[in-house]
C-alpha cells in the first residue's frame, strides 16, 4: 500500500518542498512535482528526492504537437522519473510517438522505463465548466473516450477523478493505471476540487495512486496526517 499515497509537494521552493520530504520519512515512499516547483528549482529538486530513494510523479502535462512532445517526454524519461503525464487531448498521434520515443529512450540509457499517464478533465471542472470550454459529452463519457485513446496509443493509464475509476478499470483493464487528485480524508477541507473522494473509499474503487496534496502539506502536523491516511487505506478490503 505504501506507493497508494503520492504527496503532491505544491511549493515554490527547494527548500520547502525538500523539508516536507525529510519531515515525512518513511510514512511517504512517492512524491509529485509540477510545474511550479520544477521550474523554480529548474529541475533539480527531482534528484533530490531521488537521492532519498524516493519515487517521482513529473506532473508537468505536456501537450504540443508530437514531434515537440516526443522530444519533452525522452528529456523526462532521461531523469528516472517514475512516472509522468500527457495531456491526452493532445491525441492518438502525439501519444503514440511519446511512447515510441521513451521506449527506445530508456533501451538506450539503460534506464527503468517510467509510467506514461494522460491527464484527461482536471477535477478542478464539473459539468458546466466544461460545457463551456466545448465538450459535448458530459465528464464521465468524455473521460472514457480519452482513456480509450491512452490505451489505443499505448501509454500505461490515466489522470481522473476518484468517480470514473471503476469504469475506467471495467473500459481498459486491471492493469491500466489510474492516478486520482481529489482525494479528501473525511476530516479535511475540499478546498477547490470539486469531484472528491476520501482514501478509503478510493481504494476500494481501483484507484492505483491518490494525489494528496494539502490535508497533509497544510496540516498542523504533516507526518502524522500521512500516517492517518497510510492507516486508513491499509485497513480497507476490496
Amino acid at each position: 500500500m505504501n506507493d497508494k499515497l503520492i504527496v503532491a509537494l505544491d511549493y515554490a521552493t527547494e527548500q520547502d518542498a525538500m523539508a516536507l520530504v525529510n519531515q515525512l520519512g518513511d510514512a511517504v515512499s512517492y512524491y509529485k512535482v509540477g510545474l511550479e516547483l520544477f521550474l523554480n528549482t529548474r529541475g533539480s529538486v527531482v534528484d533530490l528526492i531521488k537521492a532519498q530513494n524516493k519515487n517521482v510523479f513529473l506532473d508537468l502535462k505536456f501537450h504540443d504537437i508530437p514531434n515537440t512532445v516526443a522530444q519533452a517526454v525522452a528529456w523526462a524519461a532521461s531523469l528516472g522519473v517514475d512516472m509522468f503525464t500527457l495531456h491526452s487531448s493532445g491525441g492518438e498521434e502525439m501519444m503514440r510517438k511519446s511512447v515510441e520515443t521513451v521506449n527506445e529512450t530508456c533501451e538506450r540509457l539503460n534506464v527503468k522505463r517510467p509510467n506514461m499517464v494522460g491527464v484527461t478533465i482536471l477535477t478542478s471542472f464539473d459539468e458546466a465548466g466544461i460545457a463551456k470550454v466545448g465538450y459535448k459529452n458530459n465528464i464521465a463519457d468524455t473521460v472514457l473516450n480519452l482513456a480509450g485513446l491512452c490505451k489505443t496509443s499505448g501509454m500505461n493509464g490515466i489522470v481522473c477523478s476518484p468517480h470514473e475509476a471503476a469504469n475506467i478499470k471495467a473500459a481498459c483493464g486491471s492493469d491500466f493505471i489510474t492516478v486520482c487528485p481529489g482525494i479528501r480524508p473525511a476530516w479535511a477541507a475540499a478546498g477547490d476540487q470539486k469531484r472528491i473522494t476520501t482514501p478509503a473509499d478510493a481504494i476500494r474503487i481501483g484507484v492505483d495512486h491518490m494525489v494528496v496534496g494539502r490535508p497533509i502539506t497544510k496540516a498542523e502536523h504533516p507526518y502524522e496526517a500521512a500516517l492517518k491516511i497510510m492507516e486508513e487505506i491499509g485497513g480497507v478490503t476490496k
